[in-house]
């Protein structure tokens, strides 16, 4: 009230009149929208707009739908993949455990061999250096029977030489050559 007291008293301070709504054909703005909303609706439903939009809408539905469904496609062949790879990544893997096992069996088989063949090998060698030495032991036996041999024989010979004469001598041959008979 004190508002419109003062609106009052403001516009007779004025000399102006009181302000009044715009009409045309009795209505007011307010009325003039609502009718213009109306018009607008009616040749919206009469050429079809909304039949348009609907259309359109269900056009770009259609389209999404499409894309879901190829993406729905995709993600299912992705997931296929991701099962494959994951089969081939676990397969790759048992196999190179296989393949680890069956390289550290080769590798103590390759040990153990190499641990027989060189005991072999160890005892061939020995046995070999055993002939040498026992070879070496009969060459020096067979060595030392030749020099005392040699030196009995010289001995013998010196010692013949020294008490035997030539008629010695012949009586020991003729009494040899008479025991042969």
């Amino acid at each position: 009230m004190a508002e419109e007291a003062h609106t009052k008293a403001g516009t007779e301070a004025h000399g102006a009149a009181p302000h009044s709504d715009p009409s045309a054909l009795g209505l007011d703005a307010t009325m003039w929208v609502a009718l213009a909303m109306l018009v607008v609706i009616g040749l919206a439903i009469w050429k079809k707009v909304p039949a348009m939009v609907a259309g359109m809408l269900d056009k770009r539905i259609g389209e999404i739908r499409h894309q879901l469904d190829e993406a729905t496609q995709l993600r299912a062949e992705a997931e296929a993949l991701k099962a494959e790879y994951e089969g081939k990544a676990a397969a790759a893997s048992a196999d190179a455990e296989a393949m680890r096992a069956h390289a550290h069996a080769e590798a103590e088989a390759i040990v153990a061999k190499a641990e027989s063949d060189a005991t072999a090998l160890i005892a061939r060698r020995k046995g070999m250096a055993d002939d040498k030495i026992a070879a070496a032991e009969r060459a020096a036996i067979a060595e030392v029977r030749a020099k005392a041999a040699a030196a009995a024989a010289g001995a013998a010979a010196s010692l013949i030489a020294a008490h035997h004469d030539a008629a010695t001598d012949k009586s020991l041959v003729d009494s040899a050559i008479a025991r042969m008979n």
